[in-house]
This record gives C-alpha cells, structure tokens and sequence, in this order.
C-alpha cells in the first residue's frame, strides 16, 4: 500500500453496531488509511462512541459531528468535501457496518495504482463461486430490478450502484460531483455516477463509462438492523427519475466545505 487514502464512514444511530475493533485492527495494520467517521446527529452515544475511538488511534481517525440528521447522502458528500479539503489523494466512502470487510479496499487501492486510467473503483455484490454474499432473497431481486433501471437511467452496464464501498481518485470532476447537496436522499450513489457522466460529455464530450471500475466483492454479509426498508425501493424509484431530470449548472465552481 503506497497511496494515502481517506475512507468517510457514515453514522447514525450505530453505537450497538460500530464493530470498533474491527476498524482498530484496519488502520494498526494500515499505515497510510484514514478514516473519516460522519456522525449525522445521532440521538444515541454514538457520537461519543466515535469521538472516545478518535482520541485513541494516534491521529488515524477523526470524527465529523453534523449538527442535525440530514441522512446519508449528505453525511457522505460533507465527509468527502472535507477529507478532499485536507488534503486527501484517494477517498472513498465505506457503510459502518462493515457488510463490505475493510480489507476489501485493498483491492480498489490496487486497481488505482495500477490503472491510471481508472477514477472511480465501486464494489458489486456479484455472488459468483469462490464468493461470500449473504443477502436477503426479497432485497436481492427488488436490488436488480432497481439496478437494471439505473443502469438504462445512466446508459451504461453498471451492475451495482448501491453496494456501500467505493473509491475515487481526487480530482475536479469529483470536487464537481460533491459540490452542490444531492437531489437524492436514498440513491445518491446513482447520482454521482449521473454527475459525473453529465459533466464529461458537457466538458471532455466523452461519457465517463471508461473511468469506473467495478470490483466483484469476496464477502458481503446483509447485517442486522440495516435502515433500508422494502418500501424505500419505491422511494428510490421516484429519486432514479429525478436524477434523470436532473441538469447540471451551466458552471460548476466548487468551493471549500
């Protein structure tokens, strides 16, 4: 591992669910990791869980205290505008409940350094033989209905949008893409695809389907307690159609978090 990278993990409400030495034994055996834990005003002790955890590791993570719950899209974007502000290369963003194993990640640094080309590394729930995905039958099928809508939404064979582990090559266009708050509170990660894509035929006249690279994961475990309901693929459906519409500013100018 030779590039620093930042992984921005979203909290709310996850003092039960923080695996804590899970995230101790990742940046002890990671030197160049750092992880940017966001807590979206949290009504538990989960903020003090993170900020007690912060003050142990030695500098390797730090808490971002949002003062209201805004919900995760925007967790996310403030905690990627603020790790990019400090002065992060690569940042990603990881779900806190470790469905994705930290040590994935590994695999997209890889991917990164090998492949300049490449911009942004996502991870696919892809259960193939030799792999570990453990997910709920319903949420399967209702994921690839949704995922196969979003891939005709985006134009381009992306095979899934929502898994919670994904990593970006600091650069502008992704300044861009986090510039202003999301349209979309629960599909988020299908509007910065759409973003970015939008932005590169607008700038560059290309879509930006050659610099995204999907990871099959080794292991992903559905946990327990996740906040995503079966109702909220019909809500997801409604954003997928707002995302569409969706024009981007006829100028982009990201300033500072």
């Amino acid at each position: 591992m030779t590039i620093p990278f930042t992984l921005v993990v979203p909290c709310y409400n996850e003092e039960q669910r923080l695996d804590l030495h899970a995230f101790r034994s990742f940046l002890g055996a990671t030197p160049l990791a750092h992880v940017l834990f966001v807590d979206d005003g949290s009504t538990d002790a989960t903020r003090a869980v993170l900020e007690r955890f912060a003050a142990e590791s030695g500098g390797s993570a730090t808490v971002l205290v949002q003062p209201r719950n805004g919900g995760k899209a925007e967790a996310v974007r403030c905690g990627m505008r603020h790790a990019i502000a400090s002065g992060a290369t690569l940042v990603g963003f990881w779900d806190a409940d470790l469905a994705t194993p930290l040590d994935a990640v590994f695999d997209f640094v890889g991917i990164l350094s090998r492949r300049p080309d490449i911009e942004w590394v996502i991870g696919a729930r892809v259960l193939l033989l030799g792999r570990d995905i453990q997910r709920r039958v319903l949420r399967h099928y209702l994921g690839r209905v949704f995922a196969t809508a979003a891939s005709m939404a985006l134009a381009m064979p992306v095979y899934d949008t929502q898994c919670g582990a994904k990593l970006f090559r600091v650069n502008n266009d992704l300044r861009q893409v986090l510039a202003r708050p999301f349209v979309s509170r629960w599909v988020f990660d299908v509007e910065m695809i759409s973003r970015l894509h939008k932005l590169r035929l607008r700038d560059h006249g290309r879509p930006a389907v050659s610099s995204i690279f999907e990871v099959p994961l080794h292991r992903w475990v559905d946990v327990a307690g996740s906040k995503v309901r079966t109702r909220d693929f019909v809500k997801a459906s409604v954003e997928l159609f707002r995302i569409w519409r969706d024009p981007l500013p006829p100028s982009e100018h990201p300033g500072t978090p």
